[in-house]
C-alpha cells in the first residue's frame, strides 16, 4: 500500500512537471508583417548617428508654376494671378492656386485643369478662402485633392472671439512647451489683425465656366477635399474652434493624419512669436481623419513634429518634445476595432548616443588633447561611467524636429536645433539622423 501511494505521487509530480514545461516552453511565433502586428506588441532597437533616409519628395518635386497654365492666365484671366500649379500624381489634372486682384494676403482660390492644361471648373466658391497653400496635396491615387479653407469674411482675422466648443480638447494638456496655452488666453484680437482691410476695386474677372457650387465655411481652418473632376467639395471636419493646419495622405488614400490646434492656442503662440521676431511654429495635437468624416484624436499631448505614416498605412507616428529637449515617439494603430498606441521612450538613449557625439567633434577639433586624453585612460584603465550624463553639458542634445518612416520596419528621426527669425536670419545646428528598427514581439502558439 504504501509503495503505490509513493508510485502514485511521483506520477503527478511527473506531470506538473510537464504542464511547466507547456507553460513555460510553448513554441512562439512571430507575425510574417507588421501591419498584423498591434503598435503596443512592437519592439525597437535605437540605432544613434546614422546616414540621412532618401528624401523621394525632394526628388519629384514638381515644377511651382505649370508653364502652359501660366499662359493661360496671361492671355485669358488678366484680373487673377497664378501661385502656383499642383499636378496630381497620375498626371492627369492640375490644381491651380491664384488670387484675384483685391483679395487680401494669404487669401487663396483653387480651379481645376486638365493635364493637357485645358481649364475644367472652378473649385473654391465665392464664399470661401483657402489657406496655407504649401499643404495642398492630391492623394497618391489622384481621387482626391485636400486642402485647407475658411469662410471669407472669418478666419484668424475674424473680430468675434471664438469660443473654445470642441468637446474633444482638453484643457489641462502636459505635453510641452507650449503645455499651458490653454490658460489665461487673452480674448482681446490685436487691432493690427483685424480684418478691416478695404479691398481694392477692381473690374469683375471675365467669365470662366460656372461658379462653384456653395458648400459650407466656418470661422476656423477645416479640412476639405474634392475629387479629380474638382467636383464634390465638402468638408471633412467641421470642429469651429480648432484650426487644422497641416494634414498627410496615408499611402492607400483611405484618410489623413492632422495636426489641429485650438484658435486660443493658435493665437496665444502666434502674438509670442510675433514679439520675439521669430518664424511662428505653431503647436497641435494629431489626429486621424477619414474621408467621410470620421475623426479620431490620437493623443491629448501637444506637438510641433508632423506626424507620418507607416507605408502600409496601418500606423502613425509623432514625435514629442518636453521643454524643448526630445522625451518619446509614440506610435498609433490607424486601423482595427480596437486601436491600441505604444511610447518609445527617446531621453536617455539620446543622452548616452549625445555623449558620444559630443566627445567625437570635441576629438576632431582639439586631437592634442583627444591625444592626451586617450594616453591618461590607457595609463588608468577605469569602468566607464555607469551615471547619465548632465544634459545641460551636451551640446547635441536637441529636440526631434522630423520624422520619416522609409520602410516597415525602419522609422528614421531627426534631432536638432532650429531657430529662425522673420528677418531671414537663424540658426541650424547639431542635425543628426537616428533610427529605431521595428520588430514583432514573438507570441505563444496556443
Amino acid at each position: 500500500m504504501r509503495i503505490t501511494k509513493k508510485l502514485i505521487v511521483f506520477a503527478l509530480l511527473l506531470s506538473t512537471a510537464a504542464c511547466q514545461r507547456n507553460i513555460f516552453d510553448s513554441p512562439t511565433v512571430a507575425p510574417s508583417a507588421l501591419r498584423d502586428v498591434p503598435a503596443l506588441r512592437l519592439s525597437f532597437r535605437y540605432e544613434a548617428d546614422v546616414p540621412a533616409p532618401s528624401d523621394p519628395a525632394q526628388a519629384a518635386q514638381a515644377e511651382e508654376k505649370n508653364a502652359a497654365v501660366q499662359a493661360d492666365f496671361d492671355a485669358n484671366r488678366p484680373q487673377e494671378i497664378l501661385v502656383k500649379t499642383i499636378v496630381s500624381p497620375n498626371k492627369q489634372r492640375i490644381l491651380t492656386v491664384y488670387q484675384r486682384l483685391g483679395d487680401p494676403d494669404a487669401s487663396f482660390r483653387l480651379d481645376m485643369y486638365s493635364g493637357d492644361a485645358g481649364f475644367l471648373r472652378r473649385v473654391s466658391p465665392e464664399t470661401m478662402t483657402v489657406d496655407f497653400p504649401d499643404i495642398i496635396v492630391w492623394s497618391p491615387d489622384s481621387a482626391n485633392v485636400a486642402f485647407v479653407a475658411i469662410a471669407r469674411e472669418g478666419g484668424l482675422n475674424s473680430l468675434t472671439p471664438l469660443p473654445n466648443t470642441n468637446a474633444n480638447t482638453n484643457s489641462n494638456t502636459a505635453s510641452n512647451s507650449a503645455a499651458n496655452v490653454n490658460a489665461n488666453v487673452n480674448a482681446n484680437v490685436d487691432a493690427n489683425t483685424n480684418a478691416n482691410t478695404e479691398t481694392v476695386p477692381v473690374a469683375a474677372p471675365a467669365p470662366l465656366g460656372d461658379a462653384a457650387p456653395n458648400v459650407i465655411t466656418f470661422r476656423t481652418e477645416q479640412i476639405y477635399i474634392c475629387n479629380s473632376e474638382g467636383l464634390d467639395v465638402k468638408p471633412i471636419t467641421q470642429n469651429e474652434g480648432l484650426i487644422y493646419y497641416y494634414f498627410v495622405w496615408s499611402p492607400d488614400s483611405s484618410m489623413l493624419v492632422s495636426l489641429a490646434a485650438t484658435y486660443q492656442e493658435w493665437r496665444v503662440l502666434q502674438d509670442r512669436a510675433d514679439r520675439s521676431g521669430e518664424v511662428f511654429v505653431p503647436l497641435g495635437r494629431p489626429r486621424i481623419v477619414e474621408k467621410n468624416g470620421r475623426e479620431r484624436r490620437l493623443d491629448d499631448n501637444l506637438t510641433s513634429v508632423r506626424p507620418v505614416w507607416s507605408p502600409d498605412s496601418a500606423k502613425v507616428a509623432v514625435g514629442y518634445n518636453s521643454d524643448n529637449k526630445p522625451t518619446q515617439i509614440r506610435i498609433y494603430d490607424a486601423i482595427g476595432d480596437q486601436p491600441t498606441q505604444a511610447a518609445i521612450p527617446l531621453r536617455n538613449q539620446l543622452l548616452i548616443s549625445s555623449q558620444a557625439f559630443d566627445q567625437k567633434i570635441n576629438n576632431e577639433q582639439n586631437p592634442q588633447i583627444a591625444a592626451n586624453t586617450e594616453t591618461n585612460a590607457n595609463t588608468n584603465p577605469a569602468n566607464p561611467s555607469m551615471t547619465l550624463p548632465d544634459e545641460r553639458t551636451l551640446v547635441s542634445f536637441q529636440p526631434v524636429i522630423a520624422l520619416e518612416w522609409s520602410a516597415e520596419n525602419m522609422l528614421y528621426f531627426q534631432t536638432g536645433y532650429v531657430k529662425i527669425y522673420r528677418t531671414g536670419d537663424g540658426a541650424r545646428s547639431s542635425l543628426r539622423w537616428h533610427r529605431l528598427v521595428l520588430s514583432p514581439q514573438a507570441t505563444a502558439i496556443k
